[in-house]
């Protein structure tokens, strides 16, 4: 509908063009309207990035190879850093080539299991063949996080290398990622935030006629940009001599901003809207908490101890 709107309106200046978006998103032309004097229109991007004949490139699908891309070349630099290293055994730069094939695989293909299986199992099991239909969005982060765990149990087990080594490099340079996806998610129009009366409140034309949180972009900033910071500040400090350290202070870290941002994003009321104002996005981020506190411990305790020759 957005691009139907773009199309028909071009001749008109932006403010007609939102005034008539938020009419047809409200399905009542020339009705009164309650919205923030400050609401922004939703920007015109098309969310295909790329088109030659057949072949389109979405944002979306982008968004995850440039984001799998960057993260492999930080990666690179990580591993070939003997100061952030020291003594602590570390894979060869070699073998991220196929940490970065086992990785793409296990988060694409978790992400969209975590979706089908996770939040709409009902609607997949009517028209299973969209569960292939990656490029039109719906990945759920803790699908993807276990599809990226047992893609690292692959390469360790081939490899021979300590586990949470590979955890510690994946939690640093997943952000990248993360950033990127959320981004992609705004231009999709997808998870949008609740309605609100904010100066920098967005209106979405494909969801209604509310101003809302853009918390896509909330969530890029602070589990994407935050994050990539905060653990790379604290790998360049010897992080990575802490095996389980950077990765609990990322899946703790990614956990609570997530709750956090579960009180600005928008609950679909039937698969993500749960009892007691809670959120299937809450739920899910319990166990990363608990974890991400259990290495966080584990890994001071393992500093204080003892080196046994």
């Amino acid at each position: 509908m957005r691009w139907w709107l773009q199309k028909q309106e071009a001749d008109l200046d932006s403010d007609d063009r939102f005034q008539l978006a938020l009419r047809h998103a409200d399905g009542l032309v020339g009705a009164r309207l309650s919205v923030p004097i400050f609401a922004l229109p939703f920007p015109a991007i098309d969310p295909i990035a790329i088109e030659l004949g057949p072949l389109t490139v979405r944002w979306y699908a982008l968004a995850y190879i440039v984001g799998l891309l960057g993260g492999w070349g930080y990666a690179y630099v990580l591993v070939r850093s003997d100061r952030l290293w020291r003594d602590t055994p570390r894979p060869k730069s070699e073998s991220l080539v196929d940490l970065l094939l086992y990785s793409m695989l296990g988060t694409i293909i978790g992400g969209r299991l975590g979706q089908v299986v996770l939040y709409e199992p009902g609607y997949y099991m009517a028209h299973p063949i969209e569960i292939f239909e990656v490029w039109h969005g719906g990945m759920a982060f803790h699908g993807g996080l276990i599809g990226l765990l047992l893609a690292i149990w692959y390469f360790v087990h081939r490899y021979k290398v300590a586990f949470l080594t590979i955890t510690d490099i994946c939690a640093v340079i997943s952000p990248i990622t993360i950033f990127l996806v959320r981004v992609g998610n705004f231009i999709n129009s997808e998870h949008w935030g609740r309605p609100t009366n904010v100066p920098w409140a967005v209106v979405f034309p494909d969801v209604d006629a509310h101003a809302r949180h853009p918390s896509q972009l909330y969530e890029a900033i602070l589990e994407g940009l935050v994050l990539l910071v905060v653990l790379g500040v604290i790998a360049q400090k010897g992080g990575f001599r802490r095996p389980g350290l950077l990765t609990g202070l990322g899946m703790l870290g990614y956990a609570l901003a997530r709750t956090g941002m579960e009180f600005f994003r928008e609950p679909d009321p039937e698969i993500e809207q749960l009892a007691y104002g809670l959120t299937m996005g809450m739920i899910l981020s319990a166990p990363m908490v608990v974890i991400g506190t259990a290495l966080i411990i584990h890994s001071a305790l393992h500093a204080r101890s003892p080196r046994r020759d």
